[in-house]
C-alpha cells in the first residue's frame, strides 16, 4: 500500500510503498477514507514529542471502513464505518485505568505515535478504541471530530459551566468547540494572532461574540478560557482575562515554556489545568452530541502525497478550520 513515512526529525514525510498491515487479535483492518491533520502531528515530526516508533506512519483522526476483523472482535462488521482517535490502547490495570482515568494510563499507546496511523491507504486499530461515526457526517467532515472535536470537548468540560468563555488560538479544535459552547448557551470570545483578520472573521462566523488579538484584554472579564495555541506566554494573558474563580485550561499536548507571572494573576481562586489525551467516554459523549448541535466542520482536503504540505499550512496558520488527507 501507499503510505507517508516519518523516518527522522528534520526530514519531510516520504511517500512510500509498504507492506499491508494485518489485523491481530482484538484489532480491525480499515480501508482509510480520510485522516485529519493535527497540531500534535507537527509536534511529533518536529521532535517536540520524544520517542515516536520510527519509521512511523503518522495521523490519528482516521475515518475508515472495516475490511477485516482479528480474532475476538465482535463490535464491528465488515463495511462498518469507524473512527480512530489519538488514544490507541491502554493497559486496563494501572491505577489510572482502574479509576476510570484511562487518558492518564501509564502504558497507553497512541495512534500515529506508537502505533502506525492513518496517512496511508489502510490502517490497523484496536477495536476497543474505535468509535462508530455518526451517519450524518461525510468522511472528510467526520475526521476532525476525532481529535480536534474530542480534545476540544474534554477541554470544554474541564473549563466548567461558565457563561463567558475565551478561546486562544482559533483553529480546528476552536471552531468545533465554539459551536458546542454556543449550543450550550455560552458566549465565546476568540483570541487570535495580532492582525489576523481572517481568523477573527472565521471566529465570528462560527458564533463568537467578539474576536481580537491575543495580546490584548477581552471587553469583559471571562469565566473560563481554553488555550489551544501551543504558546506558553498565553497562560499569563489568559489568567489576566478571567475573573475571580475563573479557570484556564491548556488544551494541547505540548506547549512552549510558561513565563513567570505574579501570584496575583492566580490569586482569587483562579485555576490552571491541562488536558491529557481523551477517554472512550469522551468519544461516546461527544459523538452523540455533535449531530444534535449540529457541529459543522470546515475542512481543506489534501491528497496523500501532499500530507507534508498540509502540515506546513497548519504550521503557518494558512488553514481555515481543519486539514484532512484523503488517500
Amino acid at each position: 500500500m501507499r503510505a507517508m513515512l516519518f523516518e527522522k526529525v528534520g526530514q519531510p514525510l516520504r511517500l512510500a510503498r509498504v507492506p499491508m498491515p494485518e489485523a491481530g487479535a482484538g484489532e480491525v483492518l480499515l480501508k482509510v477514507h480520510a485522516c485529519g491533520i493535527c497540531r500534535t502531528d507537527l509536534h511529533i515530526v518536529d521532535g517536540e514529542l520524544a520517542e515516536p516508533a520510527l519509521p512511523l506512519i503518522p495521523g490519528h483522526q482516521i475515518v475508515g471502513s472495516v475490511v477485516r476483523q482479528g480474532a475476538g472482535v465482535d463490535r464491528f462488521r465488515e463495511g462498518d464505518r469507524v473512527g480512530v482517535p489519538w488514544l490507541g490502547g491502554t493497559c486496563g490495570v494501572c491505577r489510572h485505568c482502574r479509576a476510570g482515568r484511562e487518558n492518564l494510563c501509564d502504558h497507553a499507546r497512541f495512534t500515529g505515535y506508537q502505533r502506525d496511523g492513518g496517512l496511508a491507504e489502510y490502517a490497523v486499530a484496536d477495536a476497543r478504541f474505535c468509535f462508530p461515526i455518526p451517519a450524518g457526517y461525510p468522511d472528510l467532515q467526520a475526521a476532525p471530530l476525532l481529535c480536534a472535536g474530542l480534545i476540544g470537548y474534554r477541554s470544554l468540560v474541564m473549563a466548567g459551566d461558565g457563561e463567558r468563555l475565551g478561546i486562544y488560538g482559533f483553529g480546528a479544535a476552536a471552531h468545533i468547540v465554539t459551536q458546542v459552547a454556543r449550543f450550550q448557551g455560552r458566549r465565546v470570545f476568540a483570541f487570535t494572532r495580532a492582525g489576523d483578520a481572517e481568523a477573527q472573521s472565521f471566529a465570528r462566523e462560527m458564533g463568537a461574540v467578539w474576536a481580537g488579538s491575543a495580546d490584548g484584554p477581552p471587553p469583559e472579564a471571562l469565566d473560563a478560557a481554553i488555550i489551544f495555541a501551543p504558546a506558553g506566554e498565553l497562560v499569563p494573558a489568559a489568567l489576566r482575562a478571567v475573573g475571580k474563580g475563573g479557570v484556564v485550561v491548556c488544551g494541547g499536548i505540548h506547549m512552549s515554556d510558561i513565563p513567570s507571572f505574579p501570584y496575583d494573576l492566580l490569586w482569587g481562586e483562579r485555576s490552571l489545568r491541562s488536558v491529557a489525551n481523551l477517554t472512550r467516554r469522551d468519544g461516546e459523549e461527544f459523538l452523540a452530541l455533535a449531530p444534535r448541535v449540529p457541529v459543522r466542520t470546515e475542512v481543506t482536503a489534501y491528497p496523500l502525497e501532499a500530507a507534508g504540505a498540509a502540515l506546513e499550512d497548519l504550521r503557518s496558520g494558512r488553514l481555515r478550520g481543519a486539514a484532512v488527507v484523503v488517500p
